[in-house]
């Protein structure tokens, strides 16, 4: 390979923006999850209080 084929090589892989696209998804997938993962958390023991507050108001919490 002379210089110049090297040269050409290495410049087109710098403009290939590609692999960035990819690792760009990557970290906005990872930030999705960690948001929906803590929306679960947060709601789930608020929702977990509702229900068993619903099981004591029909069942006088004998069920629950």
């Amino acid at each position: 390979m002379t210089f110049e084929a090297i040269k050409t090589s290495v410049m087109k892989f710098v403009k290939d923006e590609d692999g960035l696209t990819i690792v760009e998804y990557a970290v906005a997938g990872g930030l999705i999850t960690v948001a929906v993962a803590a929306a679960f958390v947060t709601l789930g023991g608020e929702v977990e209080e509702k229900i068993e507050a619903l099981c004591t108001a029909v069942n006088g919490g004998a069920a629950c």
